[in-house]
Protein backbone atom coordinates (compact mmCIF):
# COMPACT_ATOMS: atom_id res chain seq x y z
CA UNK A 1 0.00 0.00 0.00
CA UNK A 2 1.14 3.91 -0.51
CA UNK A 3 3.19 5.03 2.23
CA UNK A 4 4.86 8.32 3.18
CA UNK A 5 6.91 8.77 6.15
CA UNK A 6 8.80 12.19 6.98
CA UNK A 7 11.76 12.80 8.47
CA UNK A 8 14.46 15.38 9.44
CA UNK A 9 12.47 17.74 11.39
CA UNK A 10 13.79 19.70 14.48
CA UNK A 11 14.31 22.74 16.18
CA UNK A 12 16.30 25.11 14.72
CA UNK A 13 16.86 29.36 15.07
CA UNK A 14 15.57 32.00 12.98
CA UNK A 15 18.06 32.23 9.89
CA UNK A 16 18.84 28.61 9.77
CA UNK A 17 17.98 26.07 7.30
CA UNK A 18 16.90 22.41 7.70
CA UNK A 19 16.02 19.37 5.07
CA UNK A 20 13.02 17.85 5.26
CA UNK A 21 12.74 14.03 3.95
CA UNK A 22 10.10 12.10 2.53
CA UNK A 23 10.17 8.48 1.94
CA UNK A 24 7.73 6.73 -0.67
CA UNK A 25 6.36 3.00 -1.11
CA UNK A 26 3.65 1.71 -2.72
CA UNK A 27 3.37 3.45 -5.85
CA UNK A 28 4.79 4.23 -9.10
CA UNK A 29 6.98 7.64 -7.39
CA UNK A 30 8.91 8.16 -10.88
CA UNK A 31 5.34 9.17 -12.31
CA UNK A 32 3.60 11.17 -10.02
CA UNK A 33 4.23 14.59 -8.76
CA UNK A 34 5.29 15.11 -5.43
CA UNK A 35 3.69 18.09 -3.09
CA UNK A 36 4.36 19.53 0.35
CA UNK A 37 1.94 21.00 2.82
CA UNK A 38 2.32 22.13 5.99
CA UNK A 39 -0.11 23.25 9.42
CA UNK A 40 0.95 25.78 12.28
CA UNK A 41 -0.86 25.56 15.72
CA UNK A 42 -4.59 26.81 15.18
CA UNK A 43 -4.38 26.88 11.50
CA UNK A 44 -5.03 25.20 8.23
CA UNK A 45 -3.31 23.18 6.47
CA UNK A 46 -1.52 24.82 3.80
CA UNK A 47 0.52 24.06 0.41
CA UNK A 48 4.21 24.45 0.27
CA UNK A 49 5.17 22.98 -2.85
CA UNK A 50 5.06 20.41 -5.64
CA UNK A 51 7.76 19.02 -7.54
CA UNK A 52 7.38 17.26 -11.58
CA UNK A 53 7.81 13.61 -12.01
CA UNK A 54 10.88 14.24 -13.72
CA UNK A 55 12.59 17.19 -10.57
CA UNK A 56 13.08 19.35 -12.88
CA UNK A 57 9.89 21.93 -12.08
CA UNK A 58 8.64 22.78 -8.66
CA UNK A 59 6.60 25.35 -8.17
CA UNK A 60 5.43 27.33 -4.46
CA UNK A 61 3.38 29.79 -2.96
CA UNK A 62 4.92 33.23 -3.90
CA UNK A 63 5.92 34.24 -0.18
CA UNK A 64 8.28 30.92 -0.33
CA UNK A 65 9.84 31.56 -3.32
CA UNK A 66 13.60 31.78 -2.84
CA UNK A 67 13.29 30.10 0.52
CA UNK A 68 12.27 26.47 -0.27
CA UNK A 69 13.34 24.13 -2.36
CA UNK A 70 12.04 20.87 -3.44
CA UNK A 71 14.02 18.09 -5.18
CA UNK A 72 13.48 13.87 -5.75
CA UNK A 73 15.41 11.20 -6.34
CA UNK A 74 13.49 8.67 -8.29
CA UNK A 75 16.17 5.90 -7.10
CA UNK A 76 15.18 6.12 -3.59
CA UNK A 77 11.92 7.12 -4.07
CA UNK A 78 12.49 9.83 -1.67
CA UNK A 79 11.17 13.80 -1.86
CA UNK A 80 12.63 16.65 0.09
CA UNK A 81 12.37 19.73 0.76
CA UNK A 82 15.28 22.45 1.43
CA UNK A 83 14.16 25.35 3.60
CA UNK A 84 16.72 28.26 4.10
CA UNK A 85 16.41 31.33 6.21
CA UNK A 86 13.79 30.11 8.38
CA UNK A 87 11.65 32.20 10.04
CA UNK A 88 9.65 31.64 13.33
CA UNK A 89 6.51 31.69 11.38
CA UNK A 90 7.85 28.61 9.48
CA UNK A 91 6.99 26.47 12.22
CA UNK A 92 4.54 23.81 11.50
CA UNK A 93 4.59 19.80 10.89
CA UNK A 94 5.40 19.14 7.70
CA UNK A 95 3.84 16.64 5.72
CA UNK A 96 4.08 15.06 2.10
CA UNK A 97 1.22 13.86 0.16
CA UNK A 98 0.67 12.10 -3.05
CA UNK A 99 -2.36 12.21 -5.30
CA UNK A 100 -2.64 8.10 -6.68
CA UNK A 101 -5.90 7.01 -8.23
CA UNK A 102 -7.66 9.05 -7.46
CA UNK A 103 -7.36 8.87 -3.43
CA UNK A 104 -4.76 11.42 -1.23
CA UNK A 105 -2.28 9.95 0.69
CA UNK A 106 -0.39 11.88 3.41
CA UNK A 107 2.22 10.92 5.83
CA UNK A 108 2.15 11.74 9.52
CA UNK A 109 4.50 14.85 9.76
CA UNK A 110 7.42 16.17 10.74
CA UNK A 111 7.70 19.05 13.27
CA UNK A 112 9.84 21.83 12.75
CA UNK A 113 10.37 24.31 15.16
CA UNK A 114 11.64 27.74 13.99
CA UNK A 115 12.61 29.38 17.55
CA UNK A 116 16.04 31.23 19.86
Amino acid sequence: QVQLVESGGGLVQPGGSLRLSCAASGFAFSEIPMMWYRQAPGKAREWVGVISIDGKRENHPHPLLGRFTISKDNAKKTVYLEMNSLKTEDTAVYYCKVEYHGDEFWGPGTQVTVSS
